[in-house]
This record gives structure tokens, C-alpha cells and sequence, in this order.
């Protein structure tokens, strides 16, 4: 029975609100208007030139970065195949965290090397944290959206790295505005009402360590952690045969492009080679909507 409650929540959500295809909105909306028709919804779409003013978009490339910044330390997360926080071998490995010069990450963008995946993407606020003179070039919040949500964001976030390099499937509890502001990013998407096809399972946890010269999976302990093995370029439906009734939504953002990732989407990303982007995290509201996805959570358990 809670099979077919499930299909109807998932199947009603896009007869009624949402579509296989993410909208775009080729100028600013007002704080209502897109309060109104994508945050109360929980409906992303992605904006096109919702930043044109920032010079980064002008200025950030390669060499921008060797020149200007060359010789500052920087916070690199490294793993054999481009996979950070994610399910590799039976363990939620973390990746590598190594600092070094910024020229020496600019040349493993240039000359990659095989089983080495070098990618900025430290999420603990790292554009105000680790590079606040790159605030002049983009900014540290979006205006109208800290207007809309009544706070500042709780992080911005920097990211630059190697095409091999891919996020795993996810959710964040953070209402997110993704701008990419050279190359492109891909993501594949699915709303909150396919939670009951996509698998969370407990996990030991792991670490990357550089051991004799190659990148190693060092367990923890005794920790774990509940994260999503699937991989949705390739699904594994023999293992997985409820994701199967998932709904995949596929979009490309492309430079000087805002995608507004709702809080508890879940997204798996790809990127092509040395694209860079900055990401808003607001923090959710924790309203009816999240009631509505704790309790879904509680019947999915329930019918194991």
C-alpha cells in the first residue's frame, strides 16, 4: 500500500508543479516574485545573468589566478578518481586535504595525472574564509536574496577543479544559488518526492591517506554515515530497482548562469575542466515542508 501512496506523491508532484525541464528566467526577478513562483514551491530555475556585474566573470581564468595569486596556499582535496565524499569500496571516504601553492594546483589543472584528482572545494565558507580578496571581484552575499530570506548566508563557497572531478548524490539542507562563473557545471537533480526511490544506507567512514606514493582508503573507526551509493549515470537497478521510478531532471549551467538549488533536492554534479563557481548556502526554513519530508523519511523506514 505505502508503495502506491509513495508513486502517487511522486507522480502528483510533477502533474502539478514541477517539470522534467528546469526553467529560466532571463532577467532579475522582484523578492516576491521569486519568493512566490520558486521558494514556496521548492521549485528550482535558473537565472541568466544574475551577476553581470561582477568582474570575475571578465577576469577569473588560469592564468588570472597564476598571475595574481600564484604563490598563495590554497586547500586542495585530492582522490584517485574524482570522487570526494563519497561511497568508494564499501566506506564513505573523504578525500586528501593538502595546501599548497596555487601555481602548483593551476599545473595539475594543465597537466593531469592519472589516479591524482586536484579540486578547490573546500565547503566551510572558503571564499570569505581562504580567499576574501577575491570578494571584489564576485561578492559575499546576493543583495535581493539576503533581503528575501532575512539573513545572511551561512557560507560562500569557492570552488575550481579538474573535469574528472564529480559531487555524488546529496541533499543540503540550505536554500542554494550556484553561479558559475567559467566553463559549466551539470547537474542531475530530483525533488524531495523521490526520496523514497533513492537509497540511503549506513556507511563506516574512511579517509584518503598517501601511502608509498599512491592515495590509500584509511577506515576510521568505528563511525558511520548514511549516504546515497548510486550512481545515476549508470544506475544499478538490480541492486537499486526502486530508483527505477525516479524522475531525473538534467540542466547545464552555463557561465554568468544562477541555478536556485531548493533545500532538500537531492543532486549529483558534474563539471567541465577548470570551470570555477561560487555558491550562496541560506539556511532552510525549517517549516511544514520539512515535516512533510520527515515524515515521508519515517514511512520509507517503517516499510523496509
Amino acid at each position: 500500500m505505502s508503495t502506491d501512496a509513495f508513486e502517487k506523491l511522486s507522480s502528483e508532484a510533477f502533474e502539478l508543479y514541477l517539470s522534467t525541464s528546469i526553467p529560466y528566467l532571463e532577467q532579475l526577478p522582484t523578492c516576491l516574485e521569486f519568493y512566490r513562483n520558486f521558494v514556496a514551491q521548492n521549485r528550482p530555475v535558473i537565472i541568466r545573468n544574475a551577476f553581470a556585474s561582477w568582474p570575475a566573470l571578465s577576469k577569473w581564468d588560469i592564468e588570472y589566478f597564476r598571475q595574481h595569486y600564484g604563490t598563495k596556499d590554497v586547500t586542495v582535496t585530492v582522490t584517485p578518481n574524482g570522487y570526494a565524499d563519497a561511497v568508494t569500496d564499501g566506506h564513505f571516504v573523504l578525500p586528501l586535504e593538502k595546501v599548497m601553492p596555487m601555481n602548483q594546483f593551476l599545473c595539475s589543472l594543465e597537466n593531469p595525472v592519472e589516479n591524482r584528482v586536484h579540486y578547490i572545494q573546500k565547503q566551510n565558507s572558503n571564499l570569505t574564509e581562504e580567499f576574501p580578496e577575491l570578494i571584489a571581484d564576485s561578492a559575499d552575499e546576493i543583495e535581493w536574496v539576503s533581503t528575501l530570506f532575512g539573513a545572511k548566508p551561512d557560507a560562500v563557497n569557492f570552488w575550481m577543479g579538474d573535469g574528472r572531478a564529480i559531487t555524488s548524490m546529496h541533499k543540503d539542507p540550505y536554500e542554494n544559488m550556484y553561479c558559475v562563473v567559467a566553463g559549466h557545471k551539470d547537474f542531475i537533480l530530483h525533488p524531495p518526492t523521490d526520496q523514497p526511490w533513492i537509497p540511503y544506507v549506513n556507511y563506516p567512514t574512511a579517509v584518503y591517506q598517501e601511502v608509498d606514493g599512491e592515495l590509500k582508503i584509511i577506515p576510521e573507526g568505528d563511525g558511520a554515515i548514511p549516504w546515497i551509493d548510486i550512481d545515476p549515470l549508470n544506475p544499478d537497478y538490480d541492486k537499486y530497482p526502486k530508483y527505477k521510478n525516479a524522475r531525473q531532471i538534467h540542466c547545464r549551467v552555463h557561465k554568468g548562469e544562477m541555478l536556485y538549488l531548493p533545500s532538500m533536492w537531492f543532486h549529483h554534479v558534474r563539471q567541465s575542466h577548470g570551470c570555477i563557481a561560487v555558491n550562496y548556502w541560506y539556511d532552510m526554513q525549517y517549516d511544514i515542508k520539512y515535516n512533510y519530508f520527515e515524515f515521508v523519511k519515517d514511512l520509507i523506514s517503517a516499510d523496509v
